[in-house]
């Protein structure tokens, strides 16, 4: 991914590791992960991407024709590949080629459609904005796991009202219908693509709901859930009529830094976590049973963010475990304070670098 440009003051280049440090270890104390248990099924439990050539996962789908693989791609600078990812091992069993579609500008998400195709979001916006098309490619899934070429068909994406930066594409594995998650640090928009994706002209997706900061969402196997994550926190809303309803209930999302991904596993009963890096680690967290909130509101594991679907008042950021007392405020407080960090110093890496 790339981040936006600097539009506030920010701290001294010596400071910032610092900070990012306390952040890392402020956060890590006021909302621990709480990871699923040990499972036998295949791809349930958390992995390590060993693969050098994957630095910067972006992007998370569980195969359903291969019991615990997972497919992945880089960000930016990598070229036209996809990779399988034996959870088992952390090794890569295969690497996917795209032919047939141009240069790949900056790929962030990747999601499995009922249809059995691998889609693949070349969504993201380096210049937060400005290009007036981003591209979504689809392939079908291998059936045999090894090094291939593959000819991909190359979708041409335009917002109905402009254009703007996304790390989130989830194909909704009922309908087979396309969307995206647009990413603001004020507050992104989900949008809707068209009932099939036509390689004859743009393909035009509206806005339909707003959003918290999404770096990633996926769709429960059954449809009936879409989960958004960002960096500190994520949510699962129910799937109803097309929309997100309501504010959604708290995921125990993990401590990942650079967090960038998430899916579920086939069976639903558990979502997977991943984030930049080399040798990354894939984080698995139990899907918590689901249970409508009083009078149909925010759940009581806390308010929506603000700007997300339906809820919140967007006078409190959600990021602390549940029934915390005083303890989730303060959490709450220390999240804030180690976004604003965190964003602030890679903005600050990345205007220093040129990028």
């Amino acid at each position: 991914m790339r981040l936006l440009p600097v539009r506030t003051a920010l701290p001294s280049a010596a400071a910032v590791p610092a900070a990012l440090l306390c952040a890392a270890l402020l956060a890590g104390a006021a909302a621990p992960a709480v990871a699923a248990p040990a499972d036998d099924r295949p791809g349930a439990s958390g992995f390590t991407i060993t693969d050098p050539r994957i630095t910067e996962s972006s992007g998370l789908a569980a195969s359903r024709i291969h019991p615990g693989i997972y497919w992945t791609h880089n960000d930016s600078d990598d070229g036209p590949y996809v990779y399988a990812v034996d959870s088992a091992t952390g090794r890569t069993v295969a690497r996917v080629t795209m032919s047939g579609i141009g240069t790949p500008r900056d790929v962030e998400a990747i999601s499995l459609g009922p249809d059995g195709q691998l889609y693949v979001g070349d969504i993201g916006d380096n210049r937060d904005g400005t290009w007036d098309h981003v591209w979504i490619y689809r392939f079908p899934e291998p059936k045999e796991l090894r090094d291939t070429t593959v000819k991909a068909e190359q979708f041409t994406v335009t917002y109905a009202d402009g254009p703007r930066n996304a790390e989130a594409l989830m194909v909704h594995p009922v309908t087979g219908r396309a969307y995206i998650a647009s990413k603001n640090e004020q507050r992104g928009g989900l949008y809707e693509g068209p009932e099939r994706l036509s390689a004859d002209g743009p393909n035009v997706f509206r806005r339909i709901a707003d959003v918290p900061w999404v770096t990633d969402g996926a769709f429960s196997p059954d449809g009936g859930h879409l989960t958004l994550r960002g960096y500190f926190t994520a949510r699962t809303y129910p799937w109803k009529d097309g929309r997100p309803e309501g504010g959604g209930e708290r995921v125990d999302a993990p401590w990942q830094g650079q967090a960038e991904s998430v899916t579920y596993t086939p069976d639903g009963k558990t979502l997977m976590f991943g984030a930049e890096g080399a040798n990354s680690r894939v984080v698995a967290v139990a899907v918590a049973p689901a249970g409508p909130a009083a009078g149909g509101g925010p759940s009581a594991s806390g308010p929506a963010p603000s700007g997300a679907p339906g809820g919140g008042n967007g006078n409190r950021a959600d990021g602390g475990p549940a029934g915390e007392g005083g303890g989730y405020g303060k959490g709450v407080l220390v999240l804030a304070a180690a976004t604003a960090l965190v964003v602030g110093g890679k903005r600050l890496f990345r205007r220093r670098s040129g990028s």
